[in-house]
Order: C-alpha cells, then sequence, then structure tokens
C-alpha cells in the first residue's frame, strides 16, 4: 500500500477521538475555555445523556474576527512557543478542542466582548463551517452542541446509557467546580435544575459545598516548593470505594494514583477493610515541576519526582490525621467533664516514675491479676484553657463491664459503651510505634526461650530478616531446620502469647509475597503485635483497671479507631433512650 496523506475530515475525526470519547470530555474542554477567558458564571444545560450541549459563560468572549480561527486546528491564545508547553497556565492549550468538537457534531457558537456593540454567531456541521453573522447576544461565550457523534455511529456505540452518561458529566462538573471556588456553576440536566454552587470564598468550603459534606478538615504541608492542601473526613466518615478521593494539581482535576495511593496510606491503620475515605486534593508547585501535556484528555500528569508529590500529599493528610480534629466533635456529646472541674493534681517525682510504671500494666498481666499497679495514680480531670468543653476519655463515668468485653460507662448526655481490647490495642500500638521509631523499646531477654516451629522454607525466610526483627525488640535464633526459638522479646509484650504472634506474623509474611521490609510492613506488623498483647473480649476488669485504661487513651489523639480501623466505642444519647422507654415523644 502507498502511503498517503489523510483528509482533513479523517484528521478531524481522530482529533475528536483522542480529545472527545464522551461527553463529559465535551463539556469539560468548553468550561475549561470558559474558565481561561475569565468566566465567574457557568451555566450547563444538557439532554439526551450529554448529545445535546449548551455552554453558556460570562466571559471575555471571542472578537467576530477570530470567530473562524476558533474552530481551526492549532489555533490559540493560550501559547506562543514551545517555551511556554513547559509552563502552562491556562486549562486549554492545544487548540484543537472546539475544532474536534466541530468535526463530531452540529455547533452553534456565539460570542461577544465587551468592546462590541453586538454578538456575532458561527454555526458549524460536521465540519463544515459556515460565514459569521451579527446577532444580539450577552458579553460572553455560548456554544450549543447537537447532534453529537451521529456521522460516526461507531463512536455512538461506544457510549454508556443517557443515565451513565449524565452521572459522568455531573463528575466532571463536580471536579471543575473544585478547582475554581470563585466561580459560580449552574447545571440543568433534560430541562431540569441539578445543581447549583455559588462562588465561595475558598477551598475548603467549596468541597464541602461540592460534596455536600459539613464535618470536614484541612490540612497543608510544604516540601521543597510542592505545596498541598488536604481537606478531609474523619476516619468514621467513609464511602466503599475510592471516587471521593479528588486530586487536583495546578486547578486542574487529574487521575493521579500517586496521590491517591498516599491518601490511602495516610489512613492506614484508621479504617477497615473495604473502607475509603473523603478527601479532596489541591497541590500547587512550579509549573516546570510537572507536565500536563501526557493526556490528549488532560487528566494526567508527570511529576518530575512522584516520591517528593507523595510525601507532600501524605504529610498534609497524616498531620490532620493525627491531631484528630473531629474528636471534640465525636465525644462533646459523650464525653463531658464535671460542671465544676476537679483541681489538678500535683504531680511529684514519686508518682511520675508510677505512671511510668503503669503505662506497661495493662500489656503484660495475664488475665488472672491486676491489670493496675498498685500505686496507680488518681485518674485526671484534663482542665481547658478555652471556654469549649473538655474531651476527656478519664471524664467518664465507669458503670461497669458487660459480657467482660465492653466497658460501660456514661456522661451527662449519654451512655458510651468502650470496646475493651479495641481499646487497648490503639494504645500498645501507638507506644509500640513510638518505641520502634526511636530506638526505645525495652527488651526482656529469656532464660528459658520460647520455641516455634515452622516449615523449612518459611523459619529460614524469617531468619533472613534478622535485622528487622531486631528492630521490632526481637532476638531470633535457629535452633533446627524448622525451629526458631525467642531469646527476646519485647517487655510490653505478655510471655505467654509470643509464640501466637510470631506465627501470625509469618502467616502475614506468607500471605504478602515474603520479602518482609519493616519499613513498608511496619504498621500492620505493630497492629499484629498489638492485637495478641491487648486485653482479651471475656477478661474480667476491675473498675480501676477500666478507669485506667480510659486514662490511657487520653494519651493518644486516634483512641477511638483500633489499629485495624473499627470504632472503639459506640454512643447512646439518654434522649434516645427516654424516646425508646416512651418518657419523651
Amino acid at each position: 500500500m502507498s502511503i498517503q496523506i489523510l483528509d482533513n475530515q479523517v484528521i478531524d475525526q481522530i482529533a475528536a477521538g483522542e480529545v472527545v470519547e464522551r461527553p463529559a470530555h465535551l463539556v469539560k474542554e468548553i468550561v475549561e475555555n470558559a474558565l481561561d477567558a475569565g468566566a465567574t458564571e457557568i451555566t450547563v444545560d444538557f439532554k439526551n445523556g450529554g448529545r445535546t450541549v449548551r455552554v453558556e459563560d460570562n466571559g471575555h468572549g471571542i472578537v467576530a474576527a477570530e470567530l473562524p480561527l476558533a474552530l481551526a486546528r492549532h489555533a490559540t491564545s493560550k501559547i506562543k512557543s514551545v517555551h511556554d508547553i513547559w509552563r502552562i497556565q491556562s486549562y486549554g492549550f492545544r487548540g484543537e478542542a472546539l475544532a474536534s468538537i466541530a468535526a463530531v457534531s452540529r455547533m452553534t457558537l456565539t460570542s461577544r466582548t465587551r468592546h462590541e456593540d453586538v454578538g456575532h454567531r458561527l454555526i458549524a456541521e460536521y465540519g463544515h463551517v459556515g460565514p459569521v453573522q451579527p446577532i444580539g447576544a450577552a458579553i460572553g461565550t455560548s456554544i450549543a452542541i447537537e447532534g453529537l457523534f451521529e456521522n460516526v455511529p461507531a463512536r455512538l456505540k461506544f457510549l454508556k446509557s443517557d443515565t451513565g452518561e449524565a452521572a459522568a458529566i455531573k463528575t466532571q462538573m463536580k471536579a471543575l467546580a473544585l478547582v475554581r471556588p470563585d466561580v459560580s456553576v449552574r447545571i440543568r440536566h433534560d430541562g431540569e435544575f441539578a445543581a447549583y454552587w455559588p462562588a465561595v470564598e475558598n477551598f475548603a468550603q467549596r468541597v464541602k459545598q461540592i460534596l455536600n459534606e459539613d464535618e470536614l478538615y484541612e490540612g497543608r504541608a510544604e516540601l521543597d516548593g510542592v505545596h498541598v492542601h488536604a481537606v478531609l473526613s474523619s476516619p468514621d466518615r467513609t464511602v466503599g470505594n475510592s471516587r471521593q478521593i479528588w486530586t487536583l494539581v495546578q486547578q486542574r482535576f487529574v487521575q493521579d494514583r500517586g496521590m491517591q495511593a498516599a491518601v490511602l496510606d495516610a489512613y492506614r491503620q484508621l479504617l477497615m477493610h473495604g473502607e475509603y475515605p473523603i478527601a479532596a486534593i489541591d497541590l500547587r508547585c512550579d509549573p516546570e515541576f510537572v507536565d500536563v501535556n501526557v493526556s490528549p484528555t488532560k487528566s494526567q500528569v508527570k511529576f518530575q519526582n512522584a516520591s517528593l508529590v507523595f510525601r507532600a500529599v501524605h504529610r498534609a493528610v497524616r498531620d490532620v490525621l493525627e491531631k484528630a480534629p473531629w474528636r471534640v466533635n465525636l465525644l462533646t456529646t459523650a464525653i463531658t467533664p464535671p460542671l465544676t472541674p476537679a483541681p489538678p493534681i500535683a504531680v511529684d517525682a514519686t508518682e511520675a516514675a508510677c505512671d511510668q510504671q503503669e503505662s506497661f500494666a495493662l500489656s503484660s498481666a495475664p488475665v488472672t491479676t491486676s491489670l493496675v499497679s498498685a500505686h496507680s495514680p488518681q485518674v485526671r480531670r484534663v482542665e481547658s484553657t478555652t471556654h469549649e468543653p473538655t474531651v476527656s476519655w478519664s471524664a467518664l463515668e465507669v458503670l461497669g463491664q458487660a459480657k467482660m468485653t465492653y466497658i460501660l460507662t456514661q456522661s451527662r448526655t449519654a451512655v458510651v459503651i468502650v470496646d475493651q481490647h479495641a481499646a487497648h490495642e490503639r494504645i500498645l500500638f501507638e507506644r509500640i510505634m513510638v518505641g520502634v521509631r526511636v530506638g526505645s523499646l525495652e527488651v526482656q531477654n529469656f532464660l528459658l526461650p520460647q520455641t516455634v516451629e515452622f516449615s523449612e522454607e518459611l523459619a529460614h525466610e524469617l531468619m533472613n530478616a534478622t535485622e528487622d526483627w531486631n528492630k521490632l525488640g526481637f532476638v531470633l535464633e535457629m535452633t533446627g531446620p524448622t525451629r526458631i526459638a525467642i531469646q527476646a522479646a519485647p517487655a510490653i509484650l505478655p510471655t505467654e502469647r509470643l509464640p501466637a504472634l510470631l506465627e501470625s506474623i509469618a502467616d502475614e509474611h506468607v500471605r504478602h509475597g515474603g520479602s518482609f521490609r519493616l519499613d513498608k510492613a511496619l504498621g500492620d506488623v505493630v497492629a499484629t503485635m498489638a492485637c495478641h498483647s491487648a486485653v482479651r473480649a471475656g477478661q474480667m476488669l476491675s473498675i480501676e483497671e477500666m478507669r485506667s485504661l480510659l486514662a490511657q487513651m487520653d494519651e493518644f489523639p486516634l483512641s477511638s479507631f483500633c489499629p485495624h480501623g473499627r470504632p472503639v466505642f459506640v454512643e447512646y444519647p439518654f434522649h434516645k433512650l427516654e424516646r425508646d422507654f416512651g418518657r419523651i415523644v
């Protein structure tokens, strides 16, 4: 076959297939042009799953003489030279969007600038452009699309149902509205009002507005010129998939797996399997640090240093989670100090030493012994330095224990039930993590080592990770082809549970494909250690032991979730009980 130059119609349809894969992409391109034109109000009206669309804006408009250029390929006002490609400051810059859309639809382009007395209209039918005609119009631009893809039946076949395509358009509009809080957006679908998002002052307000969530929390981070603003939900407000993680780069909605992975990694040990947070990440950087030209639809970007981006996003999200700002909202109704706070208790050196001793009491005591040191200090009330109520687990009044598993407590407004195992699990997890990171874990050496049997292959693999085990406080010795002896272990762990703990970690090692690396598996391994060491469900606790457990929960902001993401407590407000008993209506 001889090589031939394609005619313009084929070229235009190929370009349309790259830029406009579905109606949502068409809407995205037109709205981005409106944003580049300085629009502060945008209206999107669509029918038939987006095959009929009208987008109106109040932007700068297009002068009559340049209307034909707007539909010409590779014609743009966004870049002037090759150097501009690496410092993109606008949404559109390829100069192909309107030309590609006009090639596969009937387009009516109407525009008027503030310097013109009348507007002008240009009609294009499947690539054939008509003359420019004067017409009355408001300042700004209106683009009407009809009969999308009717000249390309093959592309029509791949469209989803009208409902599916409409959902994609609404999702796309949410993303576009997120990146520009200063722009008012209206959406009409099949003649019915679908959404209105008036302009707001900042990104956090926009996220709450678009995602219809009130209780979201802000975090920021800056690493080597990468600035991240994160707005996210508490770990107890989750959804069943990752579609509510929105990633924005340079005020552009993108689908970046690395940024999404950073968000999910920051939530580790806070969510159960199958749970995903609600989060919006706004990343800004030097334009030369990111390439937005790697995808025809501009839905993906490429960073010069993806690792730096991961760390910046992770830090912005994790800093919020570790402060647990939702704790006040979560617990003020459940945990409220007395109306007259108890005076602070003086702490001398002896009592401080007792505190240090008590911190290990819960972890190391067997089932048959007390979980609280004989010199346990009186539980403290935390005094607030503000007028807001103080949040304190130890302010709860302990009533007793249910099923030897749940600590029954009450505040002035609710009954609060605490899962003793989940609560202690979080306490131990946090303490072990700190000890591992700073190298301060107290290690207990055994006169009589405990032995554990493994398969020969797994025993050798575990011994190959000796350095990692040492960091966790374990000293292991291979005493036979399949036998490993535990010579030493962290003092915080109950001795009698060590064999089962090592077997559990080994099992996870196999299920995750081997190659145990502490830096990657630290959280999971420590969560397993905490789980095997915490007080059990079915273990009787005294009132003093339960109070001690609640007091230790006050040390850690994330104490309302166990390391596996399960909730530590549930709350039953008194007004609900009174309604259930018929005392109130």
